[in-house]
């Protein structure tokens, strides 16, 4: 394409920690500019961010709803090509289906919404638009968790038995929504954040991870939700067994009180040939264990590693890729689509491999059933979407 896709970002002004993350992202590869935003329920705070972005003045918007009007406003070769969505959880919803029903593709944080309902609404605009979603969810953009769903989808672990996925953090150890941590603040608001705190905010990644790489899907769950720290009104720290729709189990927990953890995002999955291992704090390494032969260590920039791992890899072998590599990843991929789209030809199947509405759905259903199961006396619950 002979241009770059215009951007425009509701949230992620001035103080906001995610949406810095998803602007270096997007300008990681050259194919993206900003050209809009509102970025801030205040007015004031949204001027300044936009004018420290250097957004065009006409362009810096007070509400949302402004924007997505006035650009669509603008004639095709002016309005931004999609919108990123990086509001706290209860503010994803409106946007998305406003821009969607405009015409402009879609970029949201996860969780998709802040209900499953209206993440199946988003669902069936999609299907009556056809346009396109991306879900942020970052670690499906790590090259070795493509190597890892790729080995397990040619059968090199044999049928999957196991499945463990942690992700322990330790960041809300103390009362800190009552220290003037905004992060804090909205993540253990119920108004805000949803029905669940620690599950809904990194227990969603874990059950992703582990959906992702196994190409499983989880079919029952027994869940145990924990508000550990007193005063706190969602879940700071959970367990979950898992059973999975070919007859493996599995164990996750997520947990916000681990003192002294930092994001320590951590999968095995077992089969009968062997397992393999991959954490988020050491993210260039996936080791291969087997019965019959010696531990294997595959490294990013390797040889011998599958297209999905080579096409998301950035640097030389021995060089740090990371998170924000990972997120670059999915903005990348998603870019090539709809650049793509707006040319008329076909993008590579590497560059199809983004999470979208229906990862956004399995979100929402895993907060809804961990929270029934976690009030239940029964001990397995049904996994429904």
């Amino acid at each position: 394409m002979n241009r770059k896709l215009r951007m425009g970002m509701i949230g992620g002004g001035k103080g906001a920690f995610i949406g810095a993350i998803h602007r270096i992202a997007a300008n990681m590869d050259g194919m993206i500019d900003l050209v809009c935003g509102a970025l801030s329920t205040s007015p004031v705070n949204a001027d300044e961010s936009g004018r420290m972005l250097f957004l065009e003045e006409s362009r810096i918007y007070h509400s949302f709803e402004d924007m997505i009007i006035k650009e669509s406003q603008l004639s095709a070769d002016q309005r931004m090509d999609f919108v990123t969505i990086v509001t706290p959880n209860h503010a994803h919803f409106a946007p998305a289906m406003m821009a969607l029903d405009h015409g402009f593709h879609v970029v949201i944080d996860k969780p998709i919404s802040f209900t499953l309902d209206e993440a199946k609404q988003l669902k069936k605009k999609v299907e009556e638009t056809g346009l396109l979603l991306l879900l942020t969810h970052t670690y499906a953009g790590y090259p070795m968790v493509k190597q890892a769903k790729q080995l397990v989808k040619a059968g090199e672990l044999g049928k999957i038995r196991k499945i463990l996925v942690e992700y322990p953090q330790g960041w809300l150890s103390r009362l800190s929504e009552k220290d003037n941590n905004p992060q804090a603040a909205w993540r253990t608001d119920p108004k805000r954040s949803g029905k669940s705190g620690c599950m809904g905010d990194i227990g969603t990644h874990a059950a992703h991870l582990a959906e992702y790489i196994s190409g499983l899907k989880i079919s029952k769950l027994c869940a145990d939700l924990s508000i550990v720290v007193d005063g706190r009104l969602l879940d700071d720290d959970g367990n979950v067994l898992l059973r999975f729709d070919n007859g493996a189990n599995g164990v996750l927990v997520a947990s916000q009180i681990a003192a002294g953890e930092e994001n320590a995002l951590k999968i095995r999955v077992y089969g009968e040939k062997g397992g393999l291992e991959w954490a988020q704090q050491e993210p260039n390494t996936l080791i291969l264990k087997w019965l019959d032969q010696p531990v294997q260590i595959l490294r990013t920039g390797g040889h011998d590693l599958s297209n999905y791992a080579a096409f998301n890899s950035r640097t030389p072998a021995g060089h740090p890729e990371g998170y924000l590599e990972a997120f670059g990843n999915l903005y990348r991929n998603f870019a090539l689509c709809l650049s793509a789209r707006i040319e008329g030809t076909t993008p590579a199947a590497e560059a199809l491999d983004f999470p979208s509405v229906d990862e956004g759905i399995r979100g929402m259903a895993f907060i809804d059933n961990v929270v029934k199961s976690s009030s239940s006396n029964e001990k397995w619950t049904n996994f429904e979407v």
